[in-house]
């Protein structure tokens, strides 16, 4: 693997870690300048990017680096401004296959930082997200006198960024005479602190302050940014009086943000706050149909409903399951099966939430229609047996719990007997599609 295949692999897992604000801010115009043993050197645009990189990202960045190349055991960073060096848009994903999904971004207009990618026509709306998109496109009818500020949140990788961008892209194609900005708070941040250094703190409110419509990304990342917090408070005050359009996200209600400022939470909440929350199942169907169709690539409807049933994280999330299905079924050169499917989400998704031991072994008995003590007793009955053995393969297999740990929680059972059972269900798996499909619905009513 040469160092930009390391790099680009290494990008696809980091964006899982990071916010997407947070991802294309600091990780823009980055890449692995040599390899020398077990050191890399990534190169970066500036000092103040190495500074962030190695403060905030640094474990993150190694551990995603280890994970491809176990021999790497160090990251530096060195300030290298290249001419010819790849954006970001380009090192997200590894090159792939004709058909394959490109989930990176296009060209980012430099002036004012949105991305034609995010448009109203490819947010997709469900139940999940409706009055978010609402919310969104009535200030597009009244810019500045309806819901202003308008303030969107949910946790990472539910669509903010994409609904508050299109926000910005259809008033940019409507009113090509006014001004818009997207930013995101540790770039707001990162401005002012420059402009201070520099004697140049007028010349940055100037900057901010000609806008029609100012977007700010993540906002939660200025908590507890005394300074930071007063310069946006006033330019908040300058639109708000201008009857500007101000349009905020973030992972939580301002009013739960800590390290806020009581008037920063105040202001945040006099307009629209709109919350986008966890995708329901028929919602993840509407989108991975979406996401595949916009490419040209299709999958079985099982899959589909396989995909969305239990890949039950973040839009992101979802894409990234995606991207892997579509790269392994080019390069097997034939479709993928629900067995590939099953094996790429087990390995490559994050479970959602912990699982105790007692909740496998209440759901698991409660499926099978056994008493739950009876799971932890020393009988051999067969209607207790394949229930035991099926809780032992679960937690062993969707929850990576040690076979000695397993042992001990059911009964004080030696590793051995854990070992067997689970190879024995391993092996009926191979022939039993009855039994794949009463796992299926055990995994379904743990992850209820």
């Amino acid at each position: 693997m040469n160092n930009r295949e390391l790099w680009q692999n290494a990008l696809v897992q980091i964006e899982l870690d990071t916010s997407e604000a947070s991802f294309r801010t600091w990780f823009r115009n980055t890449d692995i300048s040599s390899r020398d043993g077990g050191v890399v050197q990534v190169a970066v645009p500036s000092k103040i990017v190495k500074e962030w990189l190695m403060e905030k990202h640094g474990k993150t960045i190694l551990k995603a680096l280890r994970s491809l190349d176990a021999a790497i055991r160090a990251v530096e960073y060195v300030v290298h401004r290249s001419p010819a060096r790849e954006s970001t848009r380009q090192t997200r994903a590894p090159a792939q296959p004709q058909h394959a999904l490109d989930l990176s971004s296009l060209y980012i207009d430099k002036r004012d930082n949105l991305n034609p990618r995010y448009t109203f026509d490819t947010f997709i709306v469900g139940p999940f997200n409706q009055l978010a998109h609402a919310a969104a496109k009535a200030v597009l009818e009244r810019p500045g006198l309806v819901y202003n500020p308008l303030f969107i949140y949910g946790a990472t990788g539910h669509g903010k960024t994409h609904l508050i961008q299109a926000i910005g892209n259809h008033f940019k194609k409507t009113h090509a005479n006014k001004k818009v900005l997207y930013v995101t708070s540790e770039r707001f941040a990162v401005d002012y602190m420059n402009a201070v250094r520099a004697g140049r703190a007028n010349s940055f409110k100037d900057q901010y302050r000609q806008h029609d419509v100012l977007i700010m990304d993540d906002v939660q990342f200025i908590a507890n940014t005394e300074k930071t917090q007063e310069e946006l408070f006033h330019l908040f005050n300058t639109l708000h009086d201008n009857n500007r359009q101000i349009v905020f996200s973030s992972d939580k209600h301002p009013a739960l943000l800590p390290g806020l400022e009581e008037r920063l939470k105040g202001r945040f909440s006099a307009g629209m706050v709109a919350e986008i929350p966890e995708t329901d199942v028929e919602s993840r169907v509407a989108i991975i149909k979406a996401k595949l169709d916009s490419h040209g690539f299709s999958i079985p409807e099982e899959i589909i409903q396989f995909i969305a049933e239990n890949v039950r994280g973040n839009i992101r999330e979802l894409e990234g399951v995606l991207n892997m299905i579509v790269c392994k079924s080019q390069l097997k050169g034939k479709g993928i099966t629900l067995l590939d499917v099953r094996s790429l989400i087990k390995h490559n998704v994050r479970p959602a939430r912990g699982v105790s031991v007692d909740e496998v072994v209440r759901r698991i008995s409660q499926y099978y229609d056994v008493p739950e003590k009876s799971i932890y007793e020393k009988t051999r009955k067969k209607e207790v047996v394949k229930p035991r053995q099926i809780i032992m393969y679960v937690l062993r297999e969707e929850f990576n719990v040690s076979y000695p740990s397993i042992g001990e929680k059911l009964g004080g059972r030696d590793h051995t007997t854990v070992i067997h059972s689970c190879e024995k269900i391993k092996e009926e798996l191979k022939s039993n599609t009855s039994l794949e499909q009463e796992l299926d619905h055990v995994r379904a009513l743990i992850r209820a």
